[in-house]
């Protein structure tokens, strides 16, 4: 073969040595369970029978296996998403990447469920003759629009926030929107690859509850704060701009009661209970997922307990917002019952009657209340 055929099939010979290369590392490397940077399982090879074949199911699911199970599939994952980043897709996957290494959730349509789910808490809280607040947590693009890129859609935060003033019924809005606007220029309030708000961005809500309720915030210079690195959240794992370098998580202890020989928290899942004498559960740092260091993540009730506090119970309605806010709050209950609707799936009328509770808190992100489809279980 001479020279000039050589260079006219070498690309087909080079494309062909590649997809051989491919096959045989999927065939012989062993498949992997769990990807540590999207943070979740992986499709293991789907169940064969005559059912699932001529259903079509094992078609759909084998194709996902093999997505899933690509060697490789971590660096493909990447490439894809810079490629796009560079050829002007900037939140392709749902996630712009901002100013100074910010991962942004792009705005959705948040209008889904607003007025439902604000209807079925203001209606509950009515029902139950429950003392209600609401609290929500504006979106990371609208109070950190300063870190979007220059090309972006529009965070409709305003609109919104009017509407849940519009049909919070009885329940008393405090509305921090303005509050973390002012401080967002000198505070980290979120983290950069994820969409919860920080610790601090926790603790500046937290002060606003204490000055609408009328109770003595614990002031910043009583917590230990200690820093642990490494943190990569939500928006990382979806955007999969693996080159973003990672946050600290940082975890407020308070000094009077450094040791939490006051606390005690109670993870009740159906008949089983796991306890801790922390807000924190610290080997979650070792994790790929390490923000359920707050409270064990996500359960269907979580029972928080402080001897040294002077209130009553408070009821917690709310979404993962809610993990890193309760210690702050705890502060001033004697005990905090946390319920998640997504897993909650017995009468919290019946649980609020049981626990003599007189106080409820209704705590929220923004895209999840828009968008949360198991508040309809109030009902």
């Amino acid at each position: 073969m001479n020279l000039r055929n050589l260079k006219k099939y070498l690309p087909a010979v080079v494309f062909c040595a590649f997809i051989g290369v491919m096959c045989l590392l999927f065939l012989f490397s062993p498949d992997r369970a769990y990807s540590s940077n999207e943070k979740r399982y992986l499709t293991t090879f789907p169940k064969l029978n005559t059912d699932t074949f001529f259903s079509g199911q094992f078609g759909k699911e084998y194709e996902t296996y093999i997505s899933d199970q690509t060697a490789g599939r971590d660096f493909f994952v990447g490439l894809n998403a810079y490629y796009d980043l560079i050829s002007g897709r900037n939140g392709s996957n749902g996630v712009y990447l901002g100013k100074d290494n910010y991962l942004i959730n792009k705005p959705a349509d948040r209008k889904n469920y607003l007025e439902a789910n604000l209807s079925t808490f203001a209606k509950f809280a009515e029902k139950m003759g429950t003392d209600t607040t609401l609290l929500i947590a504006p979106s990371t693009g609208y109070i950190m629009d300063d870190k979007l890129p220059d090309n972006h859609l529009s965070y409709l935060d305003d609109a919104y926030f009017e509407l849940i003033e519009k049909n919070k019924g009885g329940m008393d809005f405090i509305n921090i929107k303005s509050l973390f606007q002012e401080n967002a220029a000198n505070t980290q309030l979120y983290y950069r690859t994820d969409h919860h708000w920080t610790t601090r961005g926790a603790y500046t809500a937290y002060q606003a509850y204490c000055a609408r309720k009328g109770l003595d915030a614990v002031p910043e210079e009583r917590f230990d704060i200690k820093k642990h690195p490494g943190f990569y959240g939500t928006t990382y794992s979806t955007s999969a701009l693996w080159l973003t370098p990672p946050d600290e998580i940082e975890l407020w202890y308070d000094k009077d009661y450094e040791n939490q020989d006051n606390v005690h928290v109670t993870i009740e899942e159906g008949d089983k209970k796991k306890e801790n004498d922390s807000f924190f559960f610290l080997s979650h740092l070792d994790e790929d997922d390490k923000y359920p260091v707050f409270l064990d993540g996500n359960h269907s009730l979580v029972r928080i307990e402080n001897k040294a506090a002077d209130g009553g119970k408070l009821l917690l309605l709310k979404d993962s917002f809610g993990h890193s806010i309760a210690p702050f709050l705890s502060e001033h209950y004697s005990e905090i019952i946390m319920v998640d609707l997504r897993y909650y799936k017995l009468p919290v009328s019946e649980l609020i009657e049981k626990e003599g509770i007189t106080e409820m808190l209704v705590l929220y992100g923004l895209d999840n209340l828009c968008n949360d489809t198991d508040v309809a279980w109030l009902k």
